[in-house]
């Protein structure tokens, strides 16, 4: 029954921390290499070269320029187009870090499908409300736009590993939220233009 529990608690980590790469890519690799290097958590032995020093130092840099990137006007719509698929990417790694499946093709069939679309999905949602600011405020609102990223990330990754189950659950509602207004959206679009 504790192997049930553990495992069904790893899996929620591996979706949670991955569905936070959607708002910052490099913030949450930082926050389970850390936990990894200070032993609060393990990863799997493929992927204990996220908490060695060199990855570290690596990935610290990494989340500094992401997060001074995001506050320059113009620049911040430019990282939004490298950042989804290096978000899917990141979500797949941490995902299929944590999910406790002996099967390596289950594993990471798993990391891309829960951790790479979640990741994915909620870049590109992201990204859209940064575009919509972008327009609507003339890149003034942005700034907030990055702060509440910035904090969704890091406050998510570190509530992922005190609470993993909660925080998954959460991020799969915003997941079916997100699909939601998506599939309204596009069913409210007429298929073929109408003529004035």
């Amino acid at each position: 029954m504790n192997w049930d529990i553990q495992t069904f608690s790893a899996a929620a980590l591996g979706i949670a921390l991955a569905a936070c790469c959607g708002f910052r890519v490099f913030v949450p690799m930082l926050i389970a290499g850390i936990a990894g290097r200070f032993n609060l958590f393990h990863f799997s032995e493929s992927f204990l070269w996220l908490s060695s020093t060199p990855a570290l130092i690596a990935l610290g840099i990494a989340t500094v320029f992401e997060i001074a990137g995001y506050y320059i006007p113009f620049i911040d719509n430019i990282l939004d187009t490298i950042a989804t698929p290096l978000a899917a990417v990141a979500g797949t790694l941490l995902a299929t870090s944590v999910i406790p499946v002996d099967n390596d093709w289950m594993k990471w069939i798993i990391g891309i499908v829960a951790g790479g679309g979640g990741a994915g999905l909620i870049a590109s949602g992201t990204g859209l409300l940064r575009l919509l600011s972008s327009k609507t405020t003339a890149g003034m609102g942005n700034n907030v736009v990055a702060t509440g990223e910035n904090a969704a990330a890091l406050g998510g990754s570190v509530l992922s590993f005190l609470i993993p189950v909660i925080m998954a659950v959460l991020f799969i509602l915003f997941f079916i939220w997100i699909i939601k207004k998506m599939i309204r959206k596009l069913r409210g679009k007429p298929l073929v233009s109408r003529g004035p």
